[in-house]
């Protein structure tokens, strides 16, 4: 069985190209590109933090507005939005409950996500219910979809501003001034994880720097620690060190059922391998055969029917072919006939069985109290039974196995005193 992994997956926006993602998430569009949505099943999505009627930027100028956060310094093109997906393989879900855990599950993701960003900094976090996995349906034979969740997040980091030289105070010159809340993704994600070898060693990059963890195998990591300690202990941790880029979910479509496809082709290219030495064989045993035969084989000619407009087409068959379709024709007539007959005798042998049915169960009521006596009182049964037999002697015992030869005797008796 395939494991159940995690997946959280990164994915940058700035101001220009935020509305796509926004308009896939909330379910704005008029047609997806992801042709498994299936649009019914919209209500069945979950928002955990809703941007309800405002877009993601509306959501960032607010912030802004309120002191909450900071664009000072920012390029026009900067990065303003982070999207998180997250991930675990359908069947994991299908296993432990399907929607409703599903629900749960990504309700305590979330949580990971106000610790990680901070609840204010989440704009919006979704549950997809209402994609539709191909694969899974496929093979369990039933509608099965596939859950994960969306959060766009604004990566904010804590910014010290202090005093400048110009700064007529000496004594506040490179001190702190305010502390910002700086929007900036290239610090947010900041590796600052040392990487180390088994033994505890600092490993280093070709230039002789230190190498450090990419901050991102540092969210899988976190995300799964923070999973385990919510109860969810069944599942694993993506590929640790995969380069492997994010993907739309177009792609992602298109990448799973291409890997479906090449599973497909290789079978059935292994199917047709069998069947061609399977034929190959048979070819061999055939002209075997042939020419074994070759010396006495004689052909007949005969008609196969075809259908009315095709006309009779005349075809060569061996003469050890024709005898053992004929002989075989032969024996399928006298089954026929034997199976008939076997038939007709059905509703006779039906009448002896109820006859016979209906002589045992009136043997078994006459029967029943003897059994019962016999089961309650054994001793006493028995007892009558010697007395009986002492009684009668042996005639009696005669006359109660036989009793229609005894009767007669006796009437003939009658009959020859009679007649004196």
């Amino acid at each position: 069985m395939p494991k159940d992994m995690s997946c959280v997956r990164v994915k940058q926006y700035k101001s220009s190209n935020i509305n796509a993602s926004e308009r896939h998430n909330e379910r704005k569009n008029e047609s997806y590109e992801n042709l498994n949505v299936v649009e019914e099943r919209i209500p069945y999505n979950v928002h955990f933090k809703d941007p309800s009627d405002k877009s993601y930027m509306d959501v960032l100028r607010k912030l802004e507005s309120e002191g909450k956060l900071s664009l000072r310094g920012l390029r026009q093109d900067a990065t303003l939005f982070d999207e998180l997906v997250i991930d675990v393989n359908t069947m994991y879900f299908e296993r432990n409950g399907g929607y409703e855990y599903a629900k749960q599950f990504y309700e305590d993701a979330y949580r990971f996500l106000e610790k990680k960003f901070g609840t204010d900094y989440i704009v919006s976090a979704v549950m997809h219910a209402d994609e539709l996995n191909i694969a899974a349906t496929d093979d369990l034979g039933k509608d099965t979809y596939h859950y994960h969740m969306h959060a766009v997040v604004i990566p904010v980091v804590d910014k010290e501003i202090r005093w400048s030289k110009r700064c007529k105070d000496t004594e506040l010159r490179g001190t702190v001034k305010e502390v910002i809340h700086q929007v900036s993704h290239s610090k947010k994600w900041a590796s600052t994880e040392l990487a180390r070898d088994e033994y505890g060693n600092i490993l280093e990059r070709s230039n002789g720097k230190p190498k450090f963890i990419p901050s991102y195998s540092v969210l899988q990591d976190e995300f799964v620690d923070h999973m385990r300690s919510c109860g969810y202990s069944d599942f694993e941790r993506g590929e640790r060190g995969s380069t492997t880029e994010n993907l739309t979910s177009l792609q992602y479509q298109i990448k799973k059922d291409t890997e479906r496809l090449a599973a497909i082709v290789e079978k059935s290219a292994a199917m047709k391998n069998q069947v061609d030495a399977l034929q190959e064989a048979i070819d061999s045993k055939t002209l075997e055969y042939r020419q074994a035969d070759a010396d006495y084989v004689d052909h007949y000619e005969v008609n196969r029917i075809q259908p009315v407009g095709y006309g009779a087409e005349t075809v060569s068959i061996y003469t050890e072919d024709f005898e053992f379709m004929r002989d075989l024709a032969n024996e399928g007539v006298t089954s026929r006939r034997k199976i008939q007959q076997y038939e007709r005798k059905i509703p006779e042998l039906e009448e002896k069985y109820n006859k016979l049915a209906d002589r045992f169960n009136a043997l078994v009521d006459k029967c029943k109290p003897y059994l019962i006596a016999i089961q309650r009182v054994p001793d006493l049964v028995k007892e009558l039974i010697n007395k009986v037999v002492d009684r009668l002697g042996v005639y009696g015992m005669e006359y109660l196995h036989n009793p229609e030869p005894k009767v007669k005797k006796i009437e003939r008796k009658r009959h020859r005193e009679i007649e004196r």
